[in-house]
């Protein structure tokens, strides 16, 4: 057990003291531009759903 604790203060010091953590600023921007990425990936998605499902609807329509 006490293994795990040194592992875990060593995690907290690296956190602290190793990591570089991005500027508020930064957080916003990026977070932005993830979040506009993810609204246009979610409209593509959405066109080819509506798309395909129009097409297997004009297919499915010569067999009936």
């Amino acid at each position: 057990m006490a293994k795990f604790r040194d592992y875990i203060d060593e995690v907290g010091k690296e956190l602290v003291h190793k990591v570089s953590w991005p500027t508020w600023k930064q957080l916003q921007e990026l977070s932005l531009i993830v979040l506009s990425a993810s609204v246009i990936i979610a409209l593509l998605v959405l066109v080819m759903d509506l798309g395909s499902g129009w097409f297997l609807d004009l297919v499915y329509s010569f067999f009936r």
